[in-house]
């Protein structure tokens, strides 16, 4: 593999805020000493789980400081830094500390929708510059654009430092494509819990997961069984996992996940920033109910 540090159970970090909205520094450590007990492989800081949209430049590199401080090397650690400019995203990505820092994962451009071309040239001009490792991020459902096979393969080609892709597009032929495609040491990562399962069993390499935030345990066992192909262990972890998994997204994410941190007592409060807002209710019953059994 290009980079064998990214395989197995990744989790996009919550970013916990207090009821006032700043930044909850002690949850943050909580969550991060409760995933390592539980063998989470890495961390992925500032995703879109991570709420990066709402923080601040200043904000963003407090929180990754703050979580390279407190892993301390013990697991790698992924950053996201992606957008619709590229330029932007580059002056971003020179004006980050990204010592101690793995690889960065880069969502496809979203809102201005360019052409796979105008993709190719975007993910050129950030691996011709970015000094560590790229996974590309394809999650059509929310940037209304769809990375194709094609231009993976092409970039997977040039660009030794291009190491893999998070895929979220939920298309198995997409994904299986894509396997059969790249080169065999370019890592295909779901970036889907509930299609964890297929894609490893597909010849994926794990995933970046929300739902493992609540589940560490069970999720990184399910990985790490497919990954040592106990596929009947795999199995019965995946449809243990499913039974909830959509009680999590319920609401839109993270909203799901930082109810079920507040119910495990790992995170003090459920806050989320504008315009995601919290759990309702009704549903958070059903998860606290959910997290209980």
């Amino acid at each position: 593999m290009r980079n064998n540090k990214l395989i197995g159970t990744g989790v996009a970090l919550v970013t916990p805020f207090h009821d006032d909205y700043t930044i909850d520094f002690a949850s943050l450590e909580r969550l991060i000493e409760h995933l390592i007990a539980n063998h989470i492989n890495y961390f992925v800081v500032l995703g879109t789980t991570g709420e990066s949209a709402t923080l601040s430049n200043k904000e963003q590199d407090e929180v990754l400081d703050f979580v390279k401080k407190k892993v301390n090397s013990r697991i790698p650690i992924v950053v996201g830094v992606g957008g619709n400019d590229t330029y932007k995203v580059i002056n971003r990505i020179n004006d980050m500390d990204l010592n101690g820092v793995e690889a960065i994962l880069s969502v496809c451009p979203y809102y201005n929708k360019p052409s796979q071309k105008g993709l190719l040239r975007h993910y050129s001009m950030i691996a011709e510059t970015c000094p560590i490792d790229i996974v590309l991020y394809n999650v059509p459902s929310r940037t209304a654009l769809n990375i194709a096979v094609d231009t993976v393969c092409n970039l997977a080609a040039r660009y030794n430092n291009i190491i893999g892709i998070k895929e979220a597009s939920g298309d198995m032929a997409q994904c299986m494509s894509l396997i059969k495609s790249v080169p065999s040491d370019f890592l295909i990562i779901s970036g889907d819990d509930k299609m964890t399962f297929l894609m490893m069993a597909a010849g994926g390499v794990g995933v970046i997961s929300v739902q493992a935030m609540a589940f560490p345990k069970e999720f990184s066992n399910m990985v790490t069984s497919a990954l040592n192909s106990k596929w009947d262990l795999a199995k019965r972890l995946h449809y243990k996992l499913l039974d909830s998994v959509d009680l999590f997204y319920i609401d839109g994410n993270p909203s799901g996940v930082k109810e079920a941190l507040l119910h495990l007592n790992i995170c003090s409060s459920s806050q989320l920033r504008l315009p995601l807002l919290r759990m309702e209710k009704r549903n958070s019953d059903r998860l606290k109910e959910l997290l209980s059994s």
